[in-house]
């Protein structure tokens, strides 16, 4: 008797769902993915297969044959594989980026095994049409990857900037048109901004690290926030002073201007900013104030003055370019400055032009 239970409790255990991979029947109702798009053949990450279409009982986890079935055909799979053997692709079901076993189950379980990075497959897409934001977003980047055919992968986080790419890709073929005085095809273009004016400008973003204030972000979605505000006719952002002589106010001139430059050249999207604050303060805490004052590594300078002020104090921060001066000096005075208890107010100067003679000491 307990051996029977035993052996219950076993068959359970291999048929359980949380042992098995994923199914595709559930997935695709869960996404309403009915709509297909025939993708061919073509290399699929091994991890990036989840599931199966009519076996997903079959195998757990990771993809391994349950101990109960019939293990002749693996066996043989694996031996062809190890004798470099062709095989043929397997037949895979695509829901955004995960990807069905529909034909070929032993040969994803032996290329799990066997640490296979990737496995050539002929790919049937069901597209989701329920309407998250997340399956918003991928179809808006499935049309996109459908029209340029770019071989990169641009992610963006919301809706709409796809389509604002899309017409940067458009502008970009009329001006290429014009240029050749013949037709060009939009792939060709997609292919042509992306060299010329997309990978400059993401290059410079990254040098500059922009991404890392933006954390939930990606560098795409801050390319598109730029040139949405840089080259958009009748838009106004004010980045402040050096953004101008940095990205210029037309693509193609952005493009020309980057043309001949190396990776390494281009430009830093920071620049050095000083500003002054002239401050009131308690004047019982005045020697306090000032010494936290001295200890923020911005702070460059701190004189104590006697006049309608108490304190002046001069400060050297670093912004990039996407931020305004004024932006960037009236954060680190309210988050920095005026929590310094006793600071009763402060007024804040920045020069608009500077001359400063060098010392003459040493």
């Amino acid at each position: 008797m307990n051996k029977l239970i035993n052996r219950f409790r076993l068959f359970l255990k291999q048929h359980s769902k949380g042992e098995g991979v994923k199914s595709f029947k559930i997935t695709q109702k869960n996404e309403k993915a009915f709509d297909t798009v025939n993708r061919g053949a073509c290399s699929v990450p091994v991890d990036q297969i989840v599931g199966s279409v009519g076996r997903y009982n079959d195998f757990d986890g990771k993809f391994r044959l349950k101990q109960h079935l019939s293990s002749d055909r693996l066996r043989n799979i694996k031996k062809a594989m190890k004798d470099g053997k062709p095989l043929p692709h397997v037949k895979l079901y695509q829901i955004k980026d995960e990807y069905y076993a529909m034909d070929g189950n032993h040969r994803i379980s032996a290329a799990k095994e066997f640490g296979y990075q990737h496995i050539d497959a002929d790919i049937i897409e069901f597209i989701p049409s329920k309407n998250t934001l997340e399956n918003i977003l991928y179809r808006e980047k499935s049309e996109f990857d459908d029209k340029t055919q770019l071989p990169y992968t641009i992610k963006q986080t919301e809706m709409g900037q796809y389509t604002h790419l899309t017409d940067q890709i458009s502008s970009h073929r009329d001006f290429l048109e014009k240029s050749a005085k013949e037709p060009v095809l939009f792939e060709s273009a997609a292919a042509d901004w992306y060299e010329t004016i997309y990978r400059p400008l993401t290059a410079i973003i990254k040098k500059a690290q922009l991404i890392e204030s933006f954390p939930d972000r990606s560098v795409a979605d801050l390319y598109a926030y730029i040139t949405y505000h840089q080259w958009e006719k009748d838009l106004k952002r004010d980045y402040g002073s050096g953004i101008k002589q940095l990205i210029s106010k037309n693509m193609e001139d952005f493009r020309e201007k980057m043309s001949n430059k190396q990776e390494f050249e281009y430009p830093e999207m920071q620049r050095e900013m000083t500003a002054f604050v002239l401050m009131n303060v308690n004047g019982k805490k005045e020697e306090r104030i000032i010494e936290k004052l001295f200890s923020l590594k911005e702070v460059q300078e701190v004189h104590s003055v006697h006049g309608e002020v108490d304190i002046l104090v001069k400060i050297v921060l670093i912004r990039d370019l996407v931020s305004s001066d004024a932006e960037i000096i009236g954060d680190f005075v309210h988050s920095q400055i005026r929590q310094i208890p006793g600071v009763i107010r402060t007024k804040t100067i920045i020069p608009a032009f500077s001359k400063i003679k060098k010392s003459q000491a040493g």
